[in-house]
């Protein structure tokens, strides 16, 4: 079965945890000690329900305030497929964990409420999953028990996120009128809406197809490790030498010609090996070992690709950053460690040109600092090449993230718009 990772997004109270919570239950996901645990909490604060969102909130701070803070991650299956969720914060001080628990999804659930509408804090989110470049987006319409299932109000959402969304990098757009905390239209289809005519949220999320998301024609495989047991008692290893990490674009497969970066040598696959023994083909997100059948002096930070299709080879870099240090701000001049794939460098920051505003989309060109939370484009230059791709091309080579060298704390993350 292939994976799924989605992450659940949008205002305070729209019902993320909730939703959660109730795919959880519906799908038979949870422990009866979970599900007898939450029972007794929700009875000792005075719910006349049980609180499905005690699920995933578990900071105490979150269950006093009824409010997600951190990134929440829950793991859970069914026959078809195995889903991996990230509950992001609503709050707009919380925008970082957002970005980090989007940045890997493949699919991003967006929740209105459907009294309040389409509010400040929705627009902010879905701009960011189209900024991160999330393939695909469902506005899932919550609370429809609260306006009586109503056709018009649902359209109206529609229409009103539609009308924004155009604006947006958004690929696949679905829209899902659900309840929460009854269960309408999240693991089965409500009869309370019987004008929806889509499916339930749990099918799309069973069948939405994520193959083609990935880069399968880019060859990408950052080297992270050196194998070499040299077992003197087993001859079979004595002379192994294989190169670990993981695929992050194009498919690989034993016989085929590739080129090492930065030496520009190229050599064949002689074979690629994972745990559980050799494959004849690998790709993204594969975790593999390779063997070549040339000696190549390769080490950690080094980037295999096709002789013809190979990565920029850069050290000015133009990205999109979002600053996620409340310490201390992005300014000019600022100097930082860089983290992409599996290299490390040093890096000063240039220039910042401008900072961009998540709600109207506007550009600041007289901004002069990025702080918490704060998104703008900036000119970074790297002690030594990095081989990225663009990130609209291959997110996990057009992506980085930045480290203060004092704290070694992460302190922004980064997306490549164009590499010299």
């Amino acid at each position: 079965m292939d994976i799924l990772r989605f992450a659940t997004a949008g205002s305070v109270d729209d019902g993320k945890s909730t939703l959660i919570g109730r795919l959880l239950y519906d799908s038979k996901a949870i422990f009866e000690d979970q599900l007898e645990a939450v029972e007794r909490t929700s009875r000792d604060r005075g719910t006349e329900y049980t609180d499905l969102s005690l699920l995933t909130d578990g900071l105490r701070a979150e269950r006093e305030q009824g409010i997600t803070i951190d990134v929440a991650y829950r793991y859970f299956a069914t026959p078809r497929r195995k889903f991996i969720i990230a509950d992001t914060p609503g709050h707009i001080q919380y925008t970082r964990n957002m970005v980090t628990g989007a940045s890997t999804a493949d699919l991003a659930i967006i929740l209105i409420d459907a009294r309040k509408g389409v509010l400040e804090q929705s627009r902010r989110h879905a701009f960011l999953t189209s900024l991160l470049r999330v393939p695909h987006l469902v506005l899932a319409v919550n609370k429809m028990d609260l306006v009586d299932y109503s056709e018009e109000r649902f359209a109206e959402i529609k229409d009103e996120f539609t009308a924004f969304a155009s604006k947006l990098n958004v690929g696949d757009l679905t829209f899902i009128p659900i309840s929460a905390l009854n269960g309408d239209n999240v693991v089965s289809r409500s009869e309370n809406m019987p004008w929806y005519l889509g499916t339930s949220l749990l099918h799309h999320l069973e069948n939405v197809h994520i193959a083609s998301d990935r880069n399968l024609t880019d060859v990408r495989f950052p080297v992270q490790y050196v194998i070499r047991p040299q077992r003197a008692t087993d001859h079979a290893f004595h002379d192994y030498r294989g190169y670990a990490g993981q695929v992050a674009g194009g498919v690989l497969k034993p016989g085929d010609e590739v080129v090492h970066l930065p030496s520009g040598l190229t050599t064949r696959i002689s074979s690629i090996d994972t745990y559980d023994g050799p494959v004849e083909e690998a790709f993204s997100p594969m975790s593999v070992t390779l063997r070549f059948e040339d000696d190549i002096d390769i080490s950690r930070g080094d980037m295999i690709a096709r002789p013809n299709n190979q990565p920029h080879v850069a050290q000015e870099l133009e990205a999109m950053v979002c600053w996620m240090a409340d310490a201390r701000a992005l300014t000019p001049r600022t100097k930082l460690m860089i983290k992409h794939t599996t290299r490390t460098a040093r890096a000063l920051v240039r220039d910042l040109h401008y900072r961009l505003d998540v709600n109207t989309l506007h550009r600041d060109e007289e901004a002069t600092s990025l702080s918490l939370n704060e998104i703008g484009r900036v000119s970074l230059r790297v002690t030594q090449p990095l081989f990225v791709d663009d990130y609209a091309r291959n997110r996990l080579t057009g992506g980085f993230i930045l480290i203060d060298e004092a704290t070694n704390t992460t302190v922004g993350a980064g997306m490549i718009l164009d590499a010299n």
